[in-house]
């Protein structure tokens, strides 16, 4: 289960720990994680505490005779101090 928001994800995992402060952000695979606390702390006002991620798979796709795959992509799972949170990003539904 995925609700997909902006660039902030809701998975079953996310739900769960959400009292523990963290959030889950699915990011380029190019990014180092400094790049992302840095970017997540100037963007958002925040004071993350550290960054993990996971590197998720691209899945394989045909096109007639040619095989190929999608590019992946890595998950960031941010933990933030106590005290800060991040607003749910909503998207307007048109």
């Amino acid at each position: 289960m995925i609700m997909e928001s902006n660039t902030q994800y809701l998975l079953k995992k996310s739900l769960r720990l959400l009292g523990a402060n963290p959030y889950t952000f699915n990011v380029e695979s190019g990014f180092i994680k400094t790049e992302i606390k840095h970017g997540v702390e100037l963007f958002f006002g925040v004071k993350v505490v550290a960054v993990n991620s996971y590197r998720l798979p691209g899945k394989g796709r045909r096109i007639g005779p040619i095989l190929g795959h999608t590019m992946y992509y890595r998950r960031m799972i941010i933990p933030l101090q106590p005290g800060y949170s991040i607003p749910l990003l909503d998207r307007e539904k048109n």
